[in-house]
């Protein structure tokens, strides 16, 4: 007798999961066993508060938007696939697939896919551009009390300064990819936080 996981998941979901996620049968069969067990009402989805009961999360400064990026906007469930489509943003990409169909959609972990992972985190009214205000948000979020407002005000407006080319005091996401070396840090965070799930 198997386990839950493999009970629930039949092939053929397996197999439509690894094309749209490149992950493997083993990692989809584990992320599923997973899922199940933060899966507290048992009904196929979790909740936001399934996902606040991860320690990790729990205790991130950022764990609340890392925990909203799973639901698409309006939703309060996620099914496996949409947490499968979700966590593969952060499988790392191997050089023979960068190159496997030129025709084929770009894969949910391409650098892009990535960024615009990482920019909508940031980007918390969802109106496709990061104001200062969202910035000094996040940036509260991730430091707590350990700098002053002042000093969070500094880096926002540097930061807003270095990475607005189009001068509307807030940067878009084609401004983000372009001032992606401050973005690495902060996919680094995340990805710590998601491997552990």
């Amino acid at each position: 007798m198997g386990s839950r996981a493999s009970r629930l998941l039949r092939e053929e979901e397996i197999e439509e999961i690894k094309k749209e996620t490149g992950f493997s049968h083993s990692q989809i069969t584990r992320l599923y066993s997973r899922f199940t067990s933060l899966d507290k009402g048992e009904n196929g989805t979790l909740s936001r508060e399934d996902f606040q009961r991860i320690p990790e999360l729990a205790i991130n400064p950022l764990g609340d938007r890392i925990i909203n990026a799973f639901f698409p906007e309006g939703e309060d469930q996620v099914n496996f696939r949409g947490f499968m489509r979700t966590l593969a943003h952060f499988r790392p990409i191997e050089d023979n697939e960068k190159n496997k169909n030129p025709s084929a959609t770009e894969p949910l972990n391409s650098r892009t896919n990535k960024l615009l992972f990482a920019f909508r985190l940031y980007d918390l009214d969802r109106d496709d551009k990061i104001s200062r205000d969202e910035l000094l948000q996040v940036l509260r979020m991730m430091v707590g009390v350990n700098i002053s407002d002042e000093q969070l005000g500094s880096i926002a407006d540097r930061t807003i300064q270095e990475a607005d080319t189009n001068g509307d005091s807030c940067i878009s996401f084609n401004e983000f990819i372009k001032a992606s070396f401050v973005v690495n840090i902060h996919i680094c965070t995340v990805v710590l936080v998601l491997v552990n799930i």
